[in-house]
């Protein structure tokens, strides 16, 4: 069933390559949406899939790149929306 996951990443997240990783794992599964840098030093991602799909991409969010330190991942589970064609890098 398709639905939605908005990802709050916590923890040393920016200046790693989170976004890179997450944009590459998200094409590998085949999810739609974005992920963005905070004002607040996080990262937030927005992702649409089969839910199956979005498990997996939470699962690799929380290991994150080499370099990064996840320390909380907050998901919100929402209605699937359709908004987004690909998955982007947002600036």
């Amino acid at each position: 069933m398709n639905c939605n996951y908005e990802m709050i990443v916590r923890g040393t997240v920016q200046g790693v390559g989170f976004r890179h990783f997450v944009k590459i794992k998200a094409l590998e599964l085949g999810v739609t949406g974005f992920v963005k840098n905070t004002p607040e030093g996080h990262v937030q991602i927005v992702a649409e899939g089969e839910e199956t799909d979005l498990k997996t991409l939470a699962d690799w969010v929380r290991i994150g790149p080499p370099l990064a330190r996840v320390t909380v991942v907050h998901i919100s589970r929402s209605d699937f929306t359709g908004e987004w064609p690909n998955f982007s890098v947002r600036f």
